[in-house]
């Protein structure tokens, strides 16, 4: 593949993005690269070359609005971040911490070193779980301060992406009565990432339910592993399904419903449990977006959206439960299933159970305390046509040993800052493989003690 400095978005009317001159940096160097990934792309050998030779080049900032919170902000944009190049029409490469663009807000648009190698192990956690996720292509520091509550080493993130396009794309063309450019968009962003729609079908009602249906399908496994992502703004949900924008994000150690990290969501909107809720006010904020194009009758429009977003939980539940299911070894399904599993959850409350280990734990040979629930899962077990060898094969391959725990996130950011890559470099290596049952002894499956517990998460901007 080739690495193309022309942008297929730019061919899109220009309210949607502005031209910007990326200014070169101090002291480029390399603090990470992802030669797996650049090998699975395709990059010729000079991809880091040609990617650290950003200065000088013209990249795209782009237009964007969002429900921050649930207050609607009508401009917003990418305030830090730049569209840099194309690889052979497929992926974004958007560069991080590029620097002031005309979405800034009077911000400096640089970014600190923490946080995108925060998104780098993160998302490459993602890929290691199979949760469809931005990727990380490298993380280079800059060799510049950047000022945030105190001094931090600056640095530029390369991230990949099947499309930058959000929720708030939509949104800032139909506050404007852009419909258009709306078209225009809504038909850019199918082509890239959809395909073409089904004879006879309506095109952008069409787009709306495949985009409901990854959503329903990627929320489902952000909460199958305990994650939680800590600032669901409508800015913030990618239309093509993949997570993007790792900020305050993190992976449950002990299990509660209602956990928040992050340290802005004061109110719990985000918290583990609202995830499906929020997504759905989200794709519903989709929906009032794209309403002109469904059909000139609003009435029809409305009830062709309602229709489509019905779909959503009946989907979510469906992937959430079968995502349960397969992590307690279970194969048959019956009606009582989300009862079920809604005492497994009460019960890893209760107990204060850790979210990872409960279920990588799970093993229907050994013995074990009995309680109610342990009883009820292996009467269930023992009812299946299934083996019990069979359910601990299925349960090994739905429930990882190893995730991107929130301590050990933070030693590899404060050893990197002192120029310690060995704790990063170790981490990334394990969470390559996070299914692996030969790692449940290493140290980096265990909880976190109470002095290295982390308690909030933060943006990172």
């Amino acid at each position: 593949m080739s690495l193309s400095f022309d942008h297929s978005y730019a061919s899109l009317p220009p309210i949607l993005h502005r031209s910007v001159d990326l200014e070169p940096v101090s002291a480029p160097r390399t603090i990470i690269a992802n030669a797996a990934l650049a090998e699975n792309l395709g990059l010729p050998g000079d991809w880091q070359e040609t990617l650290l030779n950003f200065g000088g080049k013209q990249g795209l900032a782009m237009a964007y609005a969002g429900h921050q919170f649930g207050g609607f902000n009508a401009q917003l944009g990418d305030g830090r971040a730049a569209l840099l190049a194309e690889i052979n029409g497929r992926f974004d490469v958007h560069l991080k911490g590029s620097g002031a663009t005309p979405f800034s807000r009077n911000g400096d648009g640089k970014a600190t070193l923490s946080a995108m190698l925060r998104e780098y192990i993160v998302s490459e956690a993602f890929a290691g779980l199979g949760i469809p996720s931005t990727r990380s292509l490298a993380v280079v520091a800059t060799g510049e301060p950047v000022y945030r509550q105190s001094k931090e080493r600056g640095a530029v993130l390369f991230r990949l992406a099947k499309s930058h396009v959000r929720v708030g794309t939509f949104q800032f063309l139909a506050v404007r009565q852009e419909l258009e450019t709306l078209k225009a968009l809504a038909d850019y962003e199918t082509a890239r990432n959809f395909g073409a729609a089904p004879s006879g079908a309506n095109p952008y009602l069409w787009l709306l339910e495949q985009v409901i249906a990854r959503q329903a399908s990627l929320i489902a496994q952000w909460m199958a592993v305990g994650f939680i992502h800590g600032v669901m703004n409508t800015d913030n949900m990618q239309l093509a399904g993949e997570t993007i924008d790792f900020g305050p994000c993190a992976f449950m150690d002990v299990f509660h419903p209602q956990k928040v990290f992050s340290s802005i969501d004061h109110g719990g909107r985000y918290a583990w449990d609202k995830q499906p809720v929020m997504a759905l006010w989200n794709l519903t904020r989709l929906a009032e977006a794209l309403l002109p194009l469904f059909d000139e009758d609003r009435a029809k429009a409305i009830a062709m959206a309602e229709g489509a977003l019905e779909e959503f939980l009946p989907q979510f539940e469906r992937e959430f439960e079968t995502r349960f299911l397969n992590k307690l070894g279970i194969f048959e399904r019956r009606e009582s299933d989300a009862d079920f599993i809604a005492a497994t959850l009460q019960h890893m409350a209760d107990t204060g159970a850790d979210f990872t280990n409960f279920f990588a734990e799970l093993d229907p040979h050994a013995a074990s305390e009995q309680t109610p629930w342990d009883q009820s899962w292996r009467n269930r077990l023992e009812e299946q046509a299934q083996t019990a060898e069979d359910s601990v094969a299925l349960m090994q391959r739905s429930n990882p040993v190893i995730i991107a725990r929130n301590h050990r996130v933070a030693e590899a950011l404060t050893a990197a800052e002192a120029n310690d890559l060995a704790p990063l470099h170790r981490l990334l290596a394990a969470l390559k493989n996070p299914f692996d049952p030969s790692l449940r002894n290493s140290d980096l499956t265990q909880p976190p003690n109470a002095n290295e517990e982390v308690h909030q998460t933060f943006c990172g901007t």
